[in-house]
């Protein structure tokens, strides 16, 4: 069902987290996928797996809140199969899979393994849960301090409240198979944006450090569950929105450019890119 928040934020002149992530990763990607619209030439199971994933554990976090208690693994792992079925049942595009899940069986396995890993090992304890997937909207700037017709929109996975000081912390799902180095976690522009949104939706004050964290769900032989914690500064922000402006003028003045990395390997653009 579509969130009537969301769809009001996005009826507005905005753009999302994820696309700016998209323009920095590869700004020649973002412009087949959310200028010209282009087909893609398959789907990698990463999405829906990912989507999957975090609908389960929505679902728990929303039992937390309704019950006070989460909900029961095996509820979880019925509605991850049942979205991850439906994905790739419904998809319009060829599935490219994972060498670890080759097929709709395996990639069912591997999430109802990782979905018991996150049922056996969250913790909540001194915490309270505030809300999931939470959708924010916040005025862009310029690097004058200006605010631009834009907005930043995003959705926040999950957002904790430490009982005993009060602080909130921003959670963010993932699944991976290699391990969140402190370096990549300390930088990474996700959690600033969410640092942002928070900020400008009143959720902390303005020069207020943000407690961040990623709960990744290791896809291993023998799944695990690995939590990286971090902090997001005024500082921080201020950057975020210097590099969001830098995008939309970007965007704005057509410049793009293929981004060379390893994400190139399943890009559902490829062959889009090699023609251009």
């Amino acid at each position: 069902m579509s969130n009537p928040v969301l769809q009001q934020l996005q009826s507005e002149l905005h753009i999302s987290a994820s696309q700016i992530f998209t323009y920095l990763g590869c700004s020649l990607k973002y412009m087949f996928q959310y200028v010209l619209k282009s087909k893609p030439q398959h789907m990698s199971i990463a999405l829906p797996f990912g989507r999957a994933v975090h609908q389960a554990i929505e679902r728990y976090y929303k039992s937390v809140m309704d019950t006070g208690e989460g909900a029961p693994v095996e509820i979880m792992q019925e509605l991850f199969a049942e979205s991850v079925s439906l994905a790739i049942n419904d998809a319009s595009t060829p599935i490219l899979y994972k060498k670890e899940a080759p097929d709709k069986n395996s990639i069912i396995e591997m999430g109802r393994q990782l979905l018991q890993v996150f049922h056996d090992e969250v913790d909540l304890t001194g915490y309270e849960v505030v809300g999931t997937e939470i959708p924010l909207s916040a005025t862009l700037y310029t690097d004058q301090g200006e605010g631009t017709d834009f907005k930043l929109v995003g959705i926040l996975d999950l957002l904790l409240k430490d009982k005993a000081n009060g602080e909130l912390m921003v959670v963010d799902n993932k699944t991976a198979k290699q391990a969140k180095s402190q370096d990549t976690v300390d930088s990474d522009l996700q959690l600033t944006a969410y640092s942002y949104l928070l900020a400008a939706n009143g959720y902390v004050f303005p020069r207020s450090e943000v407690m961040c964290r990623f709960d990744v769900l290791r896809k291993l032989k023998k799944p695990k569950m690995e939590y990286s914690y971090t902090i997001r500064t005024a500082n921080h922000r201020k950057r975020f929105a210097k590099i969001a402006s830098a995008v939309l003028t970007g965007i704005e003045n057509r410049i793009f450019i293929p981004q060379q990395s390893w994400m190139c390997f399943d890009c559902q653009f490829k062959e889009e890119c090699n023609n251009w």
